[in-house]
């Protein structure tokens, strides 16, 4: 049967001892719509409720909530259950030393997201093995994710998704990460290895399609766009400095993004997913949506990517036709029109510019 989780919004007033009888009542009906209630979480700081429950369908959940208490979500989402014990700890109640269930929970449900990256977009693409230098980067990596009691949701051979409950922990297992890896980088292949990390809070259900999207598309963004090796948001920053005392970030080793910044980050990436199809994109179309002039975009982008709006939106197709061509979604003139390219041929100049291979030969020499 699916998993789902839902997202409630907790009115002033409601406590986690509420939630725990609306949790108890659930229970009492579940078995009347064919569902089962596996736990939940209650977040009072945040006015956040959060529950668990293997159902035949979302209408099912609406429909055990209303007659149990009255109390409908505001959004719910399909989840894998292994994923959400790597977000959350936990898939069912938690117990105390008498193995009775808590009679409420009240706990933080945010998580530091962090995003890892290793290499540059072509390699990451490709890259299908294990080689001496990934070897030696996971083992490191891996064993300084436990060390600060980090929770890795998912790897492969160049990236890391990790969950953290703690932002000190988190923050610092990121530098350390940062610290070790020019140690495990073959110093005759350092200009080749990069290395960028991006940090940022999210929440269960959010009102997007996946669970902690949210936090996950800003960690990655400012992990792929941006151009620095280490990305945290504002929110991050700000949590950093309570739980210690006002201590300030380095920000010789750690970028903080401003509100203001990643704000805009969020409104261009939504923008750029939205048109980038469009052969009608450009400069001036781009800076008009967005809401800028072109010197004011030009600006922006440059102190956060280092690249102008026509680099930018070129790169940003490039990865895409990258793709396609990896997953042989289309010949090369099919590939060019769909991302955007007037031309096969200036799409092949561009896409040889950039990765060093012209795509005809990418698929001779990299697609069985």
């Amino acid at each position: 049967m699916p998993l789902y989780m839902d997202r409630h919004e907790l009115p002033d007033g409601v406590t986690s001892e509420h939630v725990a009888s609306m949790h108890q009542a659930d229970l009492k009906v579940q078995h009347l719509y064919g569902c089962r209630g596996m736990t939940y979480w209650c977040d009072e700081k945040r006015r956040t409720a959060f529950c668990l429950i293997e159902a035949p369908n979302e209408e099912a959940i609406q429909e055990m909530h209303d007659h149990a208490h009255g109390d409908l979500p505001h959004s719910i989402i399909k989840v894998n259950e292994n994923i959400v014990e790597s977000f959350l700890g936990r898939i069912e109640d938690p117990v105390n030393v008498d193995d009775e269930i808590f009679a409420s929970i009240n706990e933080d449900t945010y998580r530091v997201i962090m995003v890892v990256e290793i290499s540059n977009y072509f390699d990451r693409v490709e890259a299908e093995q294990y080689t001496i230098f990934t070897q030696k980067f996971h083992n490191s990596t891996s064993k300084t994710i436990k060390q600060f009691n980090g929770s890795i949701v998912r790897k492969d051979n160049n990236s890391y998704l990790v969950s953290f409950e703690s932002v000190s922990d988190a923050v610092r297992c990121a530098l350390k990460i940062q610290y070790k890896f020019k140690y495990v980088t073959p110093k005759q292949d350092s200009f080749n290895r990069r290395l960028n990390i991006g940090l940022s809070i999210g929440t269960p259900v959010n009102g997007n399609a996946t669970i902690f999207e949210d936090g996950i598309s800003l960690a990655t963004r400012m992990c792929e766009i941006l151009k620095y090796p280490f990305v945290i948001s504002a929110e991050v920053n700000a949590m950093f400095e309570n739980e210690n005392r006002n201590a300030v970030i380095d920000k010789t080793l750690v970028k903080a993004l401003t509100p203001a910044e990643e704000k805009f980050l969020t409104h261009l990436m939504d923008h750029t997913e939205l048109k980038w199809k469009s052969p009608s994109l450009n400069v001036q179309t781009f800076s008009k949506d967005l809401g800028y002039s072109k010197s004011q975009l030009y600006r922006k982008l440059m102190k956060l990517t280092g690249k102008s709006p026509n680099h930018f939106i070129r790169e940003f197709r490039l990865h895409k036709a990258l793709d396609l061509l990896h997953r042989q979604e289309g010949n090369i003139s099919e590939i060019a029109y769909e991302t955007g390219f007037n031309s096969p041929t200036y799409f092949s100049k561009c896409f040889l510019d950039k990765y060093g291979i012209l795509p005809s030969k990418y698929l001779q020499q990299h697609i069985n």
